[in-house]
């Protein structure tokens, strides 16, 4: 009898480390410090947005997941404190994004364009990078930004 109550009281715990594991339950959100972002394109335009910046493990596997909507002059930058290799992914997030790696000094290496929501396929950046900036889906066409293009952040040192 005593076995059965503690098999019984361990089921709840167990499914709730699951459906956590698995991406069920939905976990609260990290804080995200804010900071001033400029894109500079290579016509000479000058983009502001605010950003939340994504520089901790647990801050970067949150990300955007579980928004409905983000202002269209903000976005997120994921600092990955060193150049290397990145792959990211949509998981548990519901809006279309669009993702700038960007290297050491700053100079978008690639983009993805219009990142699907939920979808778990990776989308990795072409060689070492410093840091991904995630913008609303269709942001990049909307303002012309291209691979070479310059970014403005203190994680780069080059803010204005």
């Amino acid at each position: 009898m005593i076995r059965r109550r503690i098999l019984l009281a361990a089921v709840p715990v167990v499914l709730v480390a699951l459906a956590t594991a698995w991406g069920f339950a939905q976990s609260r959100p990290p804080s995200f410090p804010r900071g001033d972002l400029v894109i500079e394109t290579a016509a000479g335009a000058k983009h502001k947005f605010t950003a939340e910046v994504a520089d901790t493990d647990e801050r970067r596997a949150y990300g955007l997941m579980n928004r409905d909507s983000m202002p269209a002059d903000h976005g997120m930058i994921f600092d990955f404190k060193a150049d290397r290799g990145v792959a990211m992914w949509m998981r548990n997030t519901r809006i279309p994004l669009d993702m700038l790696f960007i290297d050491r000094q700053g100079r978008v290496v690639n983009i993805r364009e219009r990142a699907v929501p939920f979808d778990e396929s990776t989308i990795a950046s072409e060689g070492p990078v410093r840091s991904v900036l995630e913008l609303n889906g269709g942001t990049v066409a909307r303002l012309g930004i291209k691979p070479g293009d310059r970014i403005r952040h203190p994680i780069f040192g080059n803010l204005p």
